[in-house]
C-alpha cells in the first residue's frame, strides 16, 4: 500500500516537493490568452489597405477572433532552456469575401473564406539560464537559400517589482504574489522559487529571482498547467552553433524588414480583401 501511495503522490507533485530536490530537466506547460490588438488590423478593399472602422471603412468581418488562445512551453536542460508553442509566431489571415468577379464564392454565395498565412522565417527563443542571457534565432528562407542568425541580449527586469504576502500553489509548486507594470498596464504575476532557474512568459516582466507560474493582465494571460521533470537532451535546448552572430537591432531589423514584404504579398493576393462590388 506504501509503494502504491508513492507512486500516487509522484504523478501529481513535482519532484522538487517529494525529495527536497530541484529537477535539472524537463518542461513547463502554459495556456496563454491574448486580446487581438484591432488597431493594428488591415482590410485590403480594392487594393487599398485600411484599417477596420476607420471613416469610408467597414467594421472587421464577422466572426473575427477577439482573442488568442494559444500553448507555450518552456523546455530546459540544465543551464539552457528553449521557448515552444503550438502555433507559428507572426501568423496572420486571409479574408476572402466574393469571387473575382463580385459574383461569390463558388457554391457558397458571399460566404467568407478563410486562410491562415506564416511568413517565410522562423523565430525561435534560447534561453542561457546561467547568464540570463536571451537569445533569439532567426531563419530567414529566400528561394532556395536558408540563412540563420542570432542575437543575444540581457534577461529584462521589471523595474517596479513589488512583492505582496499572499501565496497560492500552482501546479504543485508554492508562488507568491506580485505585482507589476508593463507598457502602462498593470500585471498580476505568481512566481515560485522552488525552480533553480529565472523565468517569465512575459519577458519584460522576469522577477529578481524565481519562475514566473501565472501571470495576467487585461489584455495578456499565462498560467502554467503542469511541470513535468523528464529527461532533455542538452543538444535540444541549444541555439544552432553555426547562426551568424548580429546586434539585437540588427535582427530586428530583418525581422521587420520580412514582415513588411510578407504583408505586401498579402495585401497583393488580398488579406482581409473584400473583391467585387462593395
Amino acid at each position: 500500500m506504501k509503494q502504491v501511495l508513492c507512486l500516487t503522490l509522484a504523478a501529481g507533485l513535482s519532484l522538487t516537493n517529494l525529495f527536497g530536490q530541484s529537477p535539472t530537466s524537463g518542461k513547463i506547460t502554459y495556456e496563454g490568452m491574448r486580446q487581438i490588438d484591432r488597431s493594428q488590423m488591415r482590410m485590403v478593399i480594392n487594393g487599398q489597405e485600411v484599417r477596420p472602422g476607420s471613416p469610408g471603412a467597414p467594421d472587421a468581418p464577422e466572426g473575427t477572433p477577439e482573442v488568442m488562445s494559444f500553448t507555450q512551453k518552456l523546455v530546459f536542460s540544465g543551464t539552457m532552456a528553449k521557448e515552444e508553442r503550438d502555433r507559428p509566431q507572426n501568423m496572420m489571415m486571409t479574408r476572402t469575401v466574393g469571387g473575382p468577379d463580385g459574383a461569390g464564392s463558388p457554391g457558397g454565395g458571399d460566404r467568407p473564406r478563410t486562410t491562415r498565412r506564416t511568413p517565410p522565417f522562423e523565430q525561435q527563443t534560447y534561453l542561457d539560464l546561467a547568464n540570463r542571457q536571451h537569445i533569439d534565432v532567426l531563419t530567414v528562407k529566400k528561394d532556395s537559400t536558408t540563412q540563420v542568425y542570432r542575437s543575444e541580449k540581457p534577461m529584462p527586469e521589471a523595474t517596479d517589482w513589488q512583492t505582496a504576502s499572499k501565496t497560492k500553489k500552482i501546479a504543485g509548486y508554492t508562488c507568491q504574489k506580485a505585482t507589476a507594470t508593463r507598457r502602462k498596464q498593470p500585471y498580476t504575476i505568481w512566481y515560485t522559487t522552488e525552480l533553480p532557474f529565472t523565468y517569465s512568459p512575459v519577458a519584460d516582466l522576469t522577477p529578481p529571482k524565481g519562475v514566473v507560474l501565472q501571470i495576467e493582465s487585461d489584455t495578456e494571460s499565462f498560467k502554467a498547467t503542469g511541470v513535468s521533470t523528464e529527461a532533455v537532451a542538452e543538444t535540444a535546448v541549444q541555439p544552432p552553433k553555426d547562426a551568424k552572430v548580429v546586434s539585437a537591432d540588427e535582427l530586428e531589423e530583418m525581422r521587420r524588414k520580412g514582415m513588411a514584404d510578407f504583408r505586401q504579398k498579402m495585401m497583393q493576393e488580398g488579406g482581409f480583401q473584400r473583391r467585387g462590388n462593395n
